[in-house]
């Protein structure tokens, strides 16, 4: 007999949108998390928060902020991101390898659960100062990315905890699954580790929402390949794949990118793991507005080739293949202002110069000749005549570089000249566990596996080498509310 209908493994943004979507259905939840409470959450307590939907305007933008002022609406372009932009998007950064049956739930579905969210208590905020400059006295909000939830990361997560404490919600922590509970045709349940305890949970369904496997430095060498081991890990030190190899280990079926992952810009100096006490400062993300070299003194990308939130994502990657996986994000005092929050933090590894002969012998494992050589030929190449717009892709690029920079070229001229050392961090992975659209776990004949669905981090297929940013905590929510729904009603429609 089981002890719950519902047993969600994970208790991050995805988990608990399926544990709240279960118990909609009437369902019994009991929520496992291997981490202790005050470590608790997954990549989710680690996010800026932001969200990306599609939305049609400023009054679907008014049903998740009733507080948006007549005054803020006057002063904003918030534009809109209708349905055909989003899938746009998404076929576009994952080079139209996204799953097209799991993109459309994602896109299609993206709105309804906002607002579903909304309704659950949870509060959203316009990303003012990430996602919007003001020029000529109004923000403009770009690259399809317009809303955030209120605190961030833990606020989402404090959000979802109060939801399940409301809704009659059983959460355990320290609880560590280790199998699942299976009889050769169904899954009945999990086992679970727990003060040194093994016990066996009973439940008429499993839904498996424990992350991806970056924090298992072997699993990344292995499937991400050589040099992965040396990445930081942006978030949680506990998403080390377990939900998946519990799931191969009964004959679900991989799927997705497994080679690829979520790797951004990171502070050079962080620790290992993602520090709460930080949360996602340590990223450092306006590169945009400057150049990035590398230990040769050597630019190595296209710092300007898309808005951030369509480069970020993969731009670890090449911070890692470069010598030293690091690198150095080099400004001048004509952009510092619009450097995000998180170049302020006190955790930061940052030289400052009032020449640039100065800055370069500042930093650290570079060559400082090669630098100046490429920061001069850079300047040269600017295109001075076509105006500077941070708001849109302006078209102010570089002319006759081996590696252009195709927007938002500025020389590095004007004093005082800093410089941030950055290294790759991984954010989570993008191989997982093949789900129907419902959420139910396919075996590797692709057959629904009886009583095993999953959410979130671990599902693979929606993402390959690249990301829209905010796509992350949308398809968390959207395709956790499915499973639990699922689950939940397989149950209760006993």
């Amino acid at each position: 007999m089981a002890d719950w209908d519902v047993i969600v493994v994970g208790a991050g943004n995805a988990a608990f949108a399926a544990a709240t979507a279960a118990r909609e259905q009437g369902a019994s939840v009991l929520v496992l998390e291997c981490a202790p409470q005050e470590e608790a959450g997954g990549n989710t307590r680690f996010t800026a928060g932001a969200m990306r939907f599609a939305y049609d305007g400023v009054d679907h933008l008014r049903r998740l902020m009733p507080d948006l002022s007549a005054e803020e609406i006057r002063k904003t372009d918030f534009g809109q991101y209708p349905e055909e932009a989003f899938f746009g998007d998404m076929g576009r950064v994952t080079e139209y390898r996204t799953d097209p049956d799991l993109c459309e739930v994602l896109v299609t579905r993206s709105r309804e659960t906002m607002f579903w969210m909304r309704d659950k208590g949870i509060r959203f905020a316009p990303i003012w100062g990430r996602q919007a400059f003001q020029v000529d006295g109004k923000f403009s909000f770009w690259g399809g990315l317009t809303v955030e939830v209120l605190g961030g990361g833990p606020g989402l997560f404090a959000a979802w905890t109060k939801i399940a404490d409301r809704e009659g919600i059983e959460i355990r922590y320290q609880t560590r699954a280790v199998s699942l509970l299976f009889d050769g045709a169904v899954v009945t349940g999990v086992r679970v580790k727990s003060a040194n305890e093994s016990l066996a949970l009973r439940a008429k369904t499993v839904i498996l929402a424990a992350g991806g496997f970056q924090a298992n430095v072997e699993w990344r060498t292995r499937y991400l390949g050589v040099g992965w081991d040396l990445a930081k890990v942006r978030g949680t030190r506990f998403n080390t794949g377990d939900g998946i190899r519990m799931a191969l280990d009964i004959g679900a079926m991989p799927f997705g990118n497994w080679s690829g992952c979520h790797a951004v810009g990171w502070e050079r100096n962080a620790p290992e793991f993602g520090n709460l006490s930080v949360g996602d400062g340590f990223q450092k993300h306006s590169y945009p507005f400057g150049i990035i070299l590398n230990a040769h003194g050597k630019r190595f990308l296209d710092e300007g080739a898309d808005f951030r939130n369509y480069t970020y994502a993969k731009y670890g990657r090449e911070i890692l293949s470069q010598p030293g996986q690091f690198a150095w994000q080099i400004f001048d005092a004509k952009v510092t202002h619009l450097l995000r929050d998180e170049y302020r933090i006190r955790q930061v590894t940052k030289v400052s110069a009032n020449s640039l002969g100065e800055l370069v012998e500042k930093l650290e494992d570079v060559d400082p000749v090669s630098a100046l050589q490429t920061i001069g030929a850079y300047n040269a190449s600017v295109d001075t005549g076509v105006p500077f717009n941070p708001n849109v892709k302006d078209g102010r690029s570089t002319k006759e570089l081996s590696i252009p920079k195709s927007n938002w070229a500025n020389t590095i001229d004007q004093p005082p000249f800093v410089a941030y050392a950055v290294t790759c961090g991984i954010t989570f992975t993008f191989g997982g566990l093949r789900i129907q659209t419902n959420g139910q776990v396919l075996d590797v004949d692709m057959r629904p596996i009886p009583g095993l669905y999953a959410a979130g981090e671990l599902v693979g297929g929606l993402f390959f080498n690249n990301y829209p940013g905010g796509t992350g905590l949308t398809a968390g929510a959207v395709f956790g509310r499915i499973a639990g729904a699922s689950a939940g009603g397989a149950v209760t429609n006993q």
